[in-house]
């Protein structure tokens, strides 16, 4: 069976991080402290190859000098420590005097000095009994019959150089376990953290997003890991109540556009089947009149809906605007039941869709002339890189507690139930949608003159770089930054340029 490399290693290859580390690390140092080894027992043994020449070279120095001073004949005293096969020989090879140890035994060694180099360091293994010798050979005198002195010791056994093998290979073996282990427990102690993260994470469902993993102290990468995972479950958790909020909506629009739409199909159907029984007494040009009424309701409901949708699912396009001139523009071609009064700072310029903000005022003009008992007014100016527009009237009011809600969609007050006068609910939804859409806000105060007043405030030069949809009322009202809600809905300015249309 041929089982290839790579599966083979993958086999054997530690699963967990902190194994991964430990064999990296434990491979790292055995690479490293086995050279170190091999080259402290080197060095040791170099060391004591070079003390043992030096003590034979010490002990055939002295022989030398006592066989020359006459002191023995034939038994060599070795004085060196450790030098214990010690022989005079002479040239004919044989032996004149030899230690104890090297009594009875042929010469050393068959390698005989020459008279330029009287003293030569070297390794012979020609006696069975003692295996290897270390010897040291040095001429007597510098004559050329001169007799040779062999001084030396076997190698073989248990030296102080196989005790310094030994102690590098103990030491080297130690060392690795002690970096294996090491390693296994600092990154056990580091990694514990991530465990942590992980068994958190793992309980995490969509229907529990508000758990959080706990963050370590420092500021290291694991740290701003915990941190971005707290960071992304909190944008999961804001996501997933955005989606709810926005579904619940959406079933509350579905129900509500549902009812607006069912009333003028309901009215209409009636009218059409009291016609179909009884046509004689049926008056043709009111039924007619009748008709087109609701069909005219249908078709600004739909309308209404169309331009939410719009508003709501693409950014408008933006161009410079004159806002004085547009607000001036729209108030000259309606024929309104009171006449409006402008107070209009002049040149106020700013980066907005035309037809979006056409559609605001025309809104809020709807809605003050549907409640204005004499007055309906306008204003605007520019006020610290913002355009402020107002649209107040003389009629009844909002009442505080229901500020907020006149601007759901299909809400409409007391005032405005009736069928002549109300509208479909949708108009000042459209406006504040399209405030929104320009990175502004749409609030509703009171006038002057005790009725209701809507403050628009927008940015001048619209929404920031890479924008694509404008922030939430909520985020508009809790910013502290250039779309912070305005406080002055309460402060009309002065007239600037007070005028009727």
């Amino acid at each position: 069976m041929n089982v290839s490399g790579p599966p083979l290693l993958r086999r054997f290859q530690p699963h967990s991080i902190r194994g991964r580390i430990t064999v990296l690390i434990t491979a790292l140092a055995t690479l490293l402290l086995i050279p170190t080894g091999i080259l402290g027992s080197m060095l040791a043994r170099q060391a004591f190859s070079t003390a043992v020449w030096l003590d034979a070279r010490q002990e055939a120095a002295l022989t030398a000098a006592a066989w020359r001073a006459g002191h023995f004949r034939h038994i060599i005293n070795p004085q060196v420590a450790g030098i214990d096969l010690v022989q005079v020989v002479a040239p004919n090879r044989r032996v004149l005097a030899a230690s104890p140890a090297a009594r009875g035994m042929p010469p050393l060694t068959s390698f005989w000095p020459s008279q330029q180099d009287p003293m030569q360091d070297l390794q012979a293994c020609t006696h069975d009994g003692f295996g290897c010798l270390r010897l040291s050979a040095l001429r007597v005198t510098p004559g050329p019959d001169s007799p040779v002195v062999y001084a030396g010791r076997p190698i073989e056994g248990f030296t102080p150089v196989t005790m310094f093998d030994l102690l590098f290979t103990a030491e080297v073996s130690v060392l690795v376990l002690l970096t294996a282990w090491a390693t296994w427990k600092v990154a056990g102690r580091t990694l514990r953290p991530v465990e942590a993260i992980r068994s958190d994470l793992a309980t995490v469902n969509v229907n529990d997003l508000d758990t959080r993993v706990p963050v370590p102290a420092g500021d290291d990468e694991i740290a701003r890991l915990a941190r971005t995972v707290n960071s992304t479950l909190a944008r999961i958790e804001q996501a997933k109540l955005t989606t709810e909020q926005a579904l619940r909506r959406q079933r509350e629009f579905a129900a509500d556009a549902s009812h607006e739409l069912r009333t003028p199909l309901a009215g209409l159907r009636t009218q059409l089947e009291e016609a179909q029984l009884h046509p004689d007494e049926t008056d043709l040009r009111s039924l007619l009149r009748d008709a087109l009424l609701d069909v005219e309701r249908l078709e600004a409901i739909i309308d209404d809906l169309l331009l939410l949708a719009k508003v709501g699912a693409t950014a408008p396009g933006r161009k410079p605007v004159d806002v004085s001139e547009l607000v001036r523009d729209e108030v000259a071609r309606r024929t309104d039941r009171i006449p409006v009064r402008l107070r209009l700072e002049d040149g106020v310029r700013m980066h907005a869709a035309p037809r979006h903000l056409a559609r605001l005022l025309t809104n809020l003009l709807d809605n003050a002339q549907r409640h204005a008992r004499s007055v309906v007014e306008i204003g605007l100016r520019r006020d610290d890189g913002f355009v402020e527009l107002w649209v107040g009237d003389d009629g009844p009011g909002v009442p505080v507690s229901e500020r907020e809600r006149i601007f759901e969609r299909f809400a409409r007050s007391d005032t405005a139930r009736s069928r002549g006068r109300g509208g479909a609910g949708l108009g000042l939804a459209i406006a504040r949608d399209i405030a929104r859409a320009h990175c502004g806000t749409l609030v509703a105060a009171e006038s002057p003159y005790g009725g209701a007043m809507f403050v628009l405030c927008l940015p001048v030069s619209g929404c920031p770089p890479h924008t694509d949809t404008a922030p939430s009322q909520a985020a508009i009202r809790g910013a502290a930054g250039p779309y912070a809600e305005p406080p002055r809905v309460e402060n009309v300015p002065a007239p600037l340029n007070e005028g009727h249309a």
